[in-house]
Formats: C-alpha cells, sequence, structure tokens
C-alpha cells in the first residue's frame, strides 16, 4: 500500500479511473481541493 500521500490525482475523474474513489480525508492521494463539502471524503458520488 502506497504511504499517505503518494499518490496524487489531478481531478476526481483521474481518481475513479485508478479505482481509489472515494478518498477520505488521510488516505493517499485526498486533498481538500477535490472535496467539495469539506466533509474529508473527495470524490464521493452522490
Amino acid at each position: 500500500m502506497p504511504k499517505e500521500g503518494s499518490a496524487y490525482y489531478p481531478n476526481c475523474k483521474a481518481a475513479r479511473a485508478a479505482g481509489a474513489a472515494p478518498l477520505y480525508r488521510g488516505d493517499p492521494g485526498y486533498r481538500s481541493e477535490l472535496d467539495r463539502d469539506g466533509d474529508g471524503i473527495a470524490c464521493e458520488t452522490k
């Protein structure tokens, strides 16, 4: 498993394509820029 912060997804489309979404705060690749509502879950589907 990659270390926290070692994955980078430029956007949620890329995270989904990699099978990484949703991203939770603390997960590799999580960035606040991808967390639209600030709830600690990025690239979530509604």
